[in-house]
């Protein structure tokens, strides 16, 4: 992989451990309204939902991580298998958030963006 790729690879990591946190521990804030989309009202009836998913992608941000830290260990194609993975898997969930919630296509070019880059950078000849 190259220098490129492991470094969006990683700043993705983080991005999704940082949304991740946020989901898990912060949807009540109303201040995060315009990312989550959560009424006052309706954080009891989602906090298993926003816990989750918030782990969810804590997860997937810890192995893109992992990915590269492989790749730089000798474990070339482990780690480039692994953040391809992370890639597609946040590339499709981007799509799927844009088309289940329009309101939040912002969040779904944000969350597929680096991904599709990586992507292209990785697979693109």
């Amino acid at each position: 992989m190259s220098v490129l790729v492991q470094v969006l690879a990683v700043i993705t990591g983080i991005l999704l451990i940082s949304v991740g946190l946020l989901e898990a521990f912060r949807y009540k804030d109303q201040r995060l309204y315009p990312i989550f989309l959560i009424k006052p009202e309706d954080t009891a009836a989602v906090r298993m939902w926003t816990f989750n998913v918030g782990f969810y992608n804590i997860v997937w941000g810890l192995l893109g991580i992992a990915g590269v830290v492989l790749a730089n260990t000798g474990e070339v194609t482990v780690g480039r298998t692994i953040v391809a993975s992370m890639c597609i898997a946040h590339t499709i969930l981007g799509m799927v958030l844009i088309i289940s919630e329009p309101r939040l296509w912002m969040s779904g070019i944000g969350q597929s963006f680096f991904p599709v880059v990586i992507l292209l950078l990785m697979f693109a000849s």
